[in-house]
């Protein structure tokens, strides 16, 4: 196993190509959910992830014939780019491989870091199949994106930041893909402050330690907006410490993970990747076993699609009454759109799209059917917007 002077060692060596990122005490997140939370802002990073930290003790190890032969790396998102960072800075030759269906802006922001980018198969599987294939025939240095004690340690320089800057702390609550980063926080987190709880987190499609500290089991796999973590198997080499050193494992939902990222967006002001967020979904899951504890959590990522967080916010305020979805039948006849719209501004509403169809949805040929989306200050003005519709239409919310 990775033991503290390790990670140390790994501090030294990468200090000057790693930024020390802050630890914050977050208040908005704290009134939120009921526990003291403190927040390690890895989101920072150069490249918006805590995966360069790995990358760069990794890369900084390897020998002047290992450095002259170049490395390869698979991924599809952040250790794609911590790879292709600090292989440029320290002018290492490297070939990232990535699934041919990667999103055009990864392959694109990998690539500016100076890698030559491969697009190869269908998967992560295929991927890493056409990569070994490389390594074999160009003689590359494979950097894992986990299972390596190099890149455990690298990782670990989170954990050491965090615990040096951060006041009392009751527990770590830190996200769970490879295993890479909760082994090298929870080696650190021994050594500093025995005794201090270190919590895992997984998401249901990829829950592998689910029954931790029993023995690991099959993930059902499945889309996640936490693809950071979406591992069907921990690393052998963070298993390890991961048995001995981490106190215990709890699952999110799919959905925690979103209102997740909408908390840290509206209340910390924080833009946060879902595996990112994973941490602070546990805290919402379970927030008897938090209240009261002064937790610490990394935001170990912020490489979210701007699509995806859009769709996400919007998600979670139809889901907690914020944003409003009629369905009206009204009259067909002029100055009826006029009316409910100023009935809508009247109450304080915004309507954010309207969707007016005569020929197909309609009962009858005199009437119409429209959808309207409004958005509202809380469940209750929501609610007093639709009340208000009913009293001349007939309403109905979806």
């Amino acid at each position: 196993m990775i033991e503290f002077d390790d990670v140390v060692a790994a501090a030294g060596r990468i200090g000057g190509n790693i930024l020390r990122t802050p630890t914050i005490v977050s208040e908005a997140l704290s009134r939120a959910t009921g526990a003291h939370v403190t927040l390690k802002l890895d989101n920072l990073q150069a490249i918006g992830s805590f995966k360069e930290r790995g990358a760069a003790n990794k890369l900084a190890l390897l020998t002047d014939d290992e450095r002259r032969r170049g490395v390869i790396a698979v991924s599809a998102g952040n250790h794609a780019q911590g790879v292709a960072r600090h292989a440029s800075l320290l002018g290492i030759d490297a070939v990232i491989v990535m699934p041919r269906f990667t999103p055009a802006a990864k392959v694109t922001r990998t690539a500016q870091w100076g890698a030559r980018v491969v697009l190869h198969g269908n998967d992560f599987t295929e991927a890493m199949a056409h990569a070994d294939a490389l390594c074999a025939t160009e003689g590359r240095v494979f950097v894992h994106p986990y299972d390596d004690p190099a890149v455990m340690a690298g990782q670990g320089t989170l954990g050491l930041e965090l615990l040096e800057d951060a006041g009392p702390l009751d527990c770590l609550v830190i996200p769970v893909g490879g295993g890479g980063l909760i082994a090298g926080c929870a080696t650190v987190a021994a050594a500093m402050r025995p005794g201090l709880e270190v919590v895992g987190v997984q998401v249901e499609s990829h829950a592998s330690l689910s029954l931790h500290p029993a023995d690991e089991i099959a993930a059902t796999g499945g889309s996640t907006i936490a693809e950071g973590i979406a591992v069907m198997r921990v690393g052998r080499h963070p298993l390890e410490v991961i048995r001995a050193r981490v106190d215990g494992m709890l699952v999110v939902p799919e959905r925690a993970v979103e209102d997740a990222i909408t908390l840290l967006a509206e209340t910390a002001k924080l833009v946060a990747e879902g595996a990112g967020a994973a941490a602070v979904a546990a805290l919402l899951t379970e927030p008897e076993r938090f209240r009261g504890r002064r937790v610490a959590i990394p935001i170990c990522g912020g490489n979210i699609d701007s699509r995806i967080l859009a769709n996400t916010l919007l998600r979670s305020l139809l889901r907690d009454g914020r944003l409003l979805r009629l369905l009206m039948e009204i009259p067909d006849r002029p100055g009826v759109l006029a009316d409910i719209a100023t009935r809508i501004g009247e109450i304080g509403g915004n309507i954010i799209e309207v969707s007016h169809q005569r020929l197909f949805a309609a009962p009858s040929v005199q009437a119409a059917e429209l959808e309207v989306m409004v958005e509202a200050r809380d469940p209750a003005h929501a609610e007093q917007i639709a009340a208000a519709l009913r009293t001349t239409y007939t309403v109905r919310r979806v």
